[in-house]
């Protein structure tokens, strides 16, 4: 069984406590509490610019935990004064430790729209992203049908959150593209292995119509990365590992991000 297929079973057993636990009608009445969400979008496309989503993740299932000492609203803010146009929350516990709490945690200390970095698979995750304050979700193509994918990407539209559409090779980048995505992204990490290569997001871009925006996602870690990607029509990068793992992260993404801008 592959990571991501224990990921997917673990998710389902998720998905059957939230069922059990909180249903759609309620679900439904927490996100009429939230206020309306943050434009994800519109932060991340800059023109002639390369944007940059700050992640904020604790451990990943290939590396362990790649900072000991995790604090949400600190790293938050780091990002928020290193000029970050946007954020990844890692919320899921049992892979990435982290927790759906630090949406808001997040979003409250940087100002900064946040995304919500998890595996979902059923509509009642959407709607628990919007009520825990996610202005964007993560689906990835590979944990679903096409079907379930333009469901998934329906709800969130009908919430006012954007979804970045995570696709691996171009089989999955036809569907999203069917799927009616607004937002592409390209993980450079194949979730079956865990093995990362930059070339997947030099390839993918290539068959990319133009006028969708695509971040380019995982095994990013220089300028010379920052400003390929960038050269070859990546609107934004999705760095984690990189700046979890550097003493002061206002520092390394200025180290990273071109110079030019």
């Amino acid at each position: 069984m592959s990571i991501l297929q224990k990921i997917a079973e673990t998710k389902r057993e998720e998905v059957a406590k939230l069922k059990r636990e909180r249903g759609l009608s309620s679900l439904k009445d927490g996100v009429k509490s939230q206020s309306a969400p943050r434009d994800f979008l519109k932060a991340i496309q800059r023109p002639g610019k390369l944007s940059l989503i700050g992640e904020l993740k604790k451990a990943s299932p290939s590396k362990g935990v790649l900072r000991p000492d995790f604090q949400i609203e600190p790293l938050a803010k780091a990002y928020a004064k290193a000029g970050v146009q946007a954020l990844s929350v890692l919320t899921d516990v049992q892979y990435f430790q982290g927790d759906l709490s630090y949406l808001k945690k997040a979003k409250e200390v940087s100002g900064l729209p946040v995304l919500r970095k998890d595996f979902l698979i059923h509509e009642l995750q959407v709607y628990e992203a919007r009520e825990a304050g996610a202005d964007a979700i993560l689906l990835i193509a590979a944990m679903m049908p096409p079907a379930k994918l333009k469901e998934l990407l329906a709800v969130a539209n009908e919430l006012s959150m954007i979804s970045l559409v995570e696709v691996h090779d171009e089989r999955e980048l036809e569907v999203v593209l069917v799927a009616g995505a607004k937002l592409l992204g390209i993980n450079n990490r194949n979730l079956n292995d865990f093995t990362v290569t930059l070339q997947t997001s030099f390839d993918l871009l290539l068959k990319c119509p133009k006028g969708i925006p695509i971040v380019s996602e995982s095994g990013i870690f220089t300028r010379v990365d920052a400003n390929l990607l960038k050269k070859a029509g990546a609107s934004a990068i999705l760095v984690g590992e990189a700046f979890m793992t550097a003493p002061n992260i206002e520092a390394a993404v200025k180290a990273l991000m071109p110079m030019e801008q």
